[in-house]
């Protein structure tokens, strides 16, 4: 895909798109890497996706049967660990080319996140698996979020991060700006792994994260680092209204 052709992921400043250019340009980017999105995470992450995955869903510790909402689901993964721990998930996604390739039994619909078409106070529980940097903005979600949780509801959101080790940060910094696009361009799309390292940039810093989480009305916020900080999982409980 060459983004750049429509104000998309490949500008030639080096900067990242912003706004309903960037809105745009990520849905058409997952719309093209869709078909090869799971191997492409396999083989980029080792298998250790699975592994984070897992554990967001363990972090929920809802009770069994509860509706559980997968904001930016993609093609399932987390639909799928979700049901295999018992809960009810539903999927919702901007990219219909995700949604098309879906490996899960879970109901999914094709909406924006930020304009979830759930009643107030309805979901138990809300995922998100490495998309955090890919919204507009971050305060719309959570207020989302917080719109249909119920008092007591939990959320699960993962995504990468930058270890604070000097040495497995450089280290991660090298494959994730070398290695990645060179994996991506193999058995994908060569612009789409090339911005993929570079929208890191887009998340907040941790006390702003984790600030815009509690400001949208959640508590016991934390944040928990895996695999030696490569990837994070971000924790709260909807408080009551």
């Amino acid at each position: 895909m060459n983004a750049g052709r429509d104000g998309g992921l490949a500008q030639g400043d080096g900067g990242l798109p912003q706004g309903e250019a960037k809105a745009r340009a990520v849905r058409a980017m997952f719309d093209t890497i869709a078909p090869r999105y799971d191997l492409v995470n396999r083989v980029m992450t080792g298998g250790l996706d699975r592994r984070w995955r897992r554990a967001a869903v363990r972090s929920l510790g809802l009770s069994s049967g509860s509706l559980v909402l997968d904001v930016a689901c993609g093609t399932g993964d987390l639909c799928r660990d979700l049901t295999a721990a018992g809960y009810a998930p539903v999927g919702f996604d901007l990219s219909r080319g995700m949604l098309a390739h879906a490996r899960t039994a879970a109901p999914l619909v094709h909406t924006d996140a930020v304009q979830l078409p759930v009643a107030p106070h309805r979901a138990d529980g809300a995922v998100s698996g490495f998309a955090l940097r890919n919204f507009v903005a971050l305060g719309p979600l959570f207020d989302e979020l917080a719109r249909v949780l119920r008092p007591g509801g939990r959320i699960a959101l993962l995504d990468v991060a930058n270890p604070a080790h000097p040495l497995l940060r450089a280290g991660h910094a090298a494959y994730f700006r070398h290695v990645v696009p060179r994996i991506g361009a193999l058995l994908s799309d060569r612009d789409a792994y090339r911005y993929l390292p570079k929208s890191v940039a887009y998340l907040p810093s941790t006390s702003d994260l984790l600030d815009s989480v509690a400001t949208a009305g959640f508590e016991a916020v934390e944040r928990r680092l895996l695999s030696g900080g490569i990837a994070q999982l971000i924790t709260a409980t909807r408080c009551s209204p």
